[in-house]
């Protein structure tokens, strides 16, 4: 399981690492420095969705390459339970345990998305209402404390790159990860309450969103070399843009 990848690589990881949170399960939600300490630092997420959860293997790759300059957190799986839900019952599963889409939790134009529902289940689960979830309220709080000067998500598939909402956004940074791994650099309409979303909006700083592996790809993709362009992209996102 993919949890279990996570956690022993946090046993043996010899830097700087914390646990930001726990899911509804109990399960830790890992974050590990990359990097120095004196520069201003980023934030880089992954697995949010539970069937995305190569996106943590990823997260592994990236934490192993050494970024030179610059430096910032990566949280490999912020969605450990519904990760193991993919794995083991519903493949196609997105939510958390409780059934909510933890990339429509967060307080940013929260429940106003096209497809948004409050009908527990697989995804597009609001919630309650904003932070309703101890995924979104560790990430929301860690995120506070750290006060990155940019955040990366990082989702399956499509090949894009998402950079702006509500009119607000810096696409230099998309500009970037263009550069690294020939996505493209789109604008999304009708979607709302993501981690993106509410950096963007209430913390006013730039936010992306990567959609990694190509879209003739079927979910779950359980083989990392389908996401290789991105494999360096952290380390050169980090590098270029903190200048």
């Amino acid at each position: 399981m993919i949890y279990d990848e996570v956690s022993l690589f946090y046993q043996r990881y010899p830097y700087k690492k914390c646990v930001i949170g726990y899911s509804c399960h109990g399960r830790e939600i890992y974050a590990f420095h990359v990097g120095s300490d004196y520069s201003r630092q980023f934030i880089a997420v992954y697995a949010v969705h539970a069937r995305e959860w190569i996106t943590a293997r990823l997260a592994l790759k990236h934490i192993k390459k050494r970024i030179k300059k610059g430096g910032g957190w990566v949280i490999p799986l912020l969605n450990p339970d519904g990760a193991n839900i993919s794995q083991t019952t519903l493949p196609l599963w997105k939510a958390n345990a409780r059934g909510v889409d933890l990339n429509c939790n967060f307080d940013a134009d929260w429940g106003h998305g096209r497809y948004n529902t409050t009908c527990r289940g697989s995804e597009n689960c609001i919630g309650d209402y904003p932070f309703s979830e101890p995924e979104t309220i560790a990430l929301r709080e860690f995120t506070k404390k750290i006060q990155p000067y940019v955040t990366l998500s990082f989702h399956t598939k499509g090949e894009e790159i998402y950079w702006e909402f509500g009119g607000r956004g810096d696409v230099r940074g998309a500009e970037i990860i263009n550069r690294v791994t020939g996505y493209s650099i789109k604008r999304i309409f009708g979607s709302a309450g993501g981690y993106k979303d509410w950096c963007i909006q209430k913390l006013h700083i730039p936010a992306y969103t990567i959609e990694c592996g190509s879209d003739v790809l079927t979910h779950p993709i359980n083989k990392l070399k389908h996401l290789k362009k991105c494999y360096k992209l952290l380390k050169i996102f980090a590098e270029d843009y903190g200048k």
